[in-house]
């Protein structure tokens, strides 16, 4: 396989800024709605939330308009979403296939500029920790570049334990600061197994669980539908732990 061109791991922002990074502890789990909701509720604060989906692949505009929509601003979709491969791939395995290019220092360049133009910055990931960008260059790599803490999106179901854990546990041995992990699509009739997550989840990691978001059927990320995602968060979520990074 054709490898892409490594990336200096020099490039970082100007300075710090004030925000999260929404990663996963794997593709499809509901980074978007996490993170769309997250938010919504912070510009029902007042909060002048910017929104980033560095990376997406396959189809377009996705995430990034969910992401736009949610957060109620008019940034440029080829800013919050400045890398697109036309494939449903991981960037460096579609990079190679000829399906785009991943250019982590125009990222770093777009987050700059939201960075400056709004308050707060919310930035999703693609997949997990160890999705490969580019040759050994990682989603990991680009939140620390970034200088972002990370939150944790799990699932409810058996093996969510396990799943989190290393998720956590691969982001801190890289230096990424954990804010603590939310369970989306958690049911409103959970199993024995569902009921014990969350506590266990908090016991073995040391960190706190943030919310358990229940499925929202009325939800729909790739058209653009958010109905009843502000109120879940407003109730399910602990949103002041996230704004005082």
């Amino acid at each position: 396989m054709q490898t892409t061109p490594t990336v200096q791991r020099e490039e970082s922002p100007a300075k710090t800024a004030k925000g999260i990074f929404v990663t996963g502890t794997n593709t499809g789990i509901g980074k978007s709605v996490v993170a769309g909701g997250i938010a919504a509720a912070l510009r029902a604060r007042g909060v002048d939330v910017g929104v980033m989906k560095p990376i997406q692949t396959g189809e377009r505009p996705g995430d990034a308009a969910f992401l736009r929509r949610a957060a109620g601003v008019t940034d440029p979709l080829e800013q919050i979403n400045p890398c697109y491969l036309d494939a449903p791939l991981a960037p460096a395995v579609a990079a190679s296939l000829g399906y785009g290019t991943v250019d982590i220092p125009a990222i770093i360049e777009a987050f700059r500029q939201l960075s400056r133009t709004h308050e707060f910055m919310i930035v999703e990931g693609i997949g997990g920790l160890l999705v490969p960008l580019q040759e050994n260059y990682y989603v990991a790599d680009l939140i620390k570049a970034l200088e972002l803490p990370s939150l944790v999106v799990a699932r409810p179901v058996l093996g969510t334990i396990n799943h989190t854990l290393l998720t956590i546990r691969q982001a801190q041995s890289a230096g990424i600061r954990v804010l603590g992990t939310i369970i989306n699509g958690y049911p409103a009739d959970p199993d024995l197994a569902e009921r014990t997550a969350v506590e266990a989840i908090e016991h073995y990691s040391g960190l706190p669980v943030l919310g358990t978001l229940p499925y929202l059927p009325t939800i729909n990320v790739a058209a653009g539908i958010l109905d009843g995602l502000l109120e879940a968060v407003r109730r399910y979520v602990r949103m002041e732990a996230i704004l005082g990074v």
